[in-house]
């Protein structure tokens, strides 16, 4: 079966912050359901490995993952996954792409090449961070649309506030459609046009009410999303990209067919 896995559900700081005390970072730091690691997903499909039980745990054709950032490693030793063969990129920050370095050096370990996809601008500030990755990564561009294991998928830019853009992705297959749009904040009309008709949106809220200066934001708040989400109608939307604002034990009240995002979450696909 299809399915998306929540190997990462935290903004760029993860949670706990080390600096915080707060009783969420208390809570995380002891293993609770308030850990979380950076933005990452996984896209799984149908073979199962018959030795691990898992779904292409060693990076074959059948799945990819979206973003590579610094707790990349940390979520392959959680899934004992050896090898990712293919990512999806949405942008060139460090919580998005911090973990390539890593996934390089092992394609170079294992004597296999990666697959890396994303827009050529952001694959080019890839490379003047990184120039070395493409001793041992493919680089592919995404502008015109990409199909990954199967998943037809198209990319758009979309506001990221103060820290510029990102890129949202609409994939799309066997008449189940879904996006996700991890990094963004006041979307205006003409981004929101591939956030229509979806069976599944998942999008970032940093904070359920966000009071800093709007000017010095770049990801909507709950509150914002879910003005949002009146407009577009999705049939179930994930919120992820979640700061030590949002806790998990707290029942926050939120619409049928919207919740958060939860480390290790799996969600069909279909």
């Amino acid at each position: 079966m299809e399915q998306l896995v929540f190997l990462g559900t935290g903004d760029a700081m993860g949670v706990p912050r080390v600096y915080c005390g707060c009783a969420i970072c208390e809570e995380a730091r002891k293993g609770g359901v308030n850990r979380r690691y950076r933005s990452l997903v996984a896209v799984e499909g149908e073979r199962v490995d018959e030795n691990q039980g898992n779904p292409f745990p060693f990076g074959e054709e059948e799945g990819f993952l979206i973003d590579c950032g610094p707790d990349w490693r940390s979520a392959m030793e959680r899934r004992e996954q050896r090898f990712a063969g293919q990512v999806l990129v949405t942008h060139a920050h460090f919580d998005h792409i911090g973990g390539l370095p890593e996934w390089a050096d092992a394609c170079r370990w294992l004597d296999r090449k990666g697959q890396l996809y994303a827009p050529q601008e952001v694959l080019d500030t890839i490379l003047r961070q990184y120039p070395w990755l493409d001793r041992n990564l493919d680089l592919h561009t995404v502008d015109q649309g990409v199909t990954l294991a199967g998943w037809s998928i198209r990319g758009w830019k979309v506001n990221h506030g103060k820290n510029g853009y990102s890129y949202a992705y609409r994939l799309e297959k066997d008449g189940f459609v879904w996006a996700y749009c991890s990094d963004s904040i006041a979307l205006p009309p003409e981004q929101r046009g591939l956030l229509a008709e979806l069976d599944l949106l998942v999008l970032g809220t940093s904070f359920y009410h966000e009071t800093a200066e709007f000017s010095t934001r770049s990801v909507y708040d709950v509150k914002e999303a879910l003005e949002l989400l009146q407009e577009i109608k999705p049939k179930r939307t994930i919120f992820t990209h979640m700061s030590h604002d949002i806790d998990l034990r707290r029942d926050y009240g939120l619409p049928e067919g919207v919740e958060y995002a939860r480390t290790g979450q799996t969600v069909l696909l279909r």
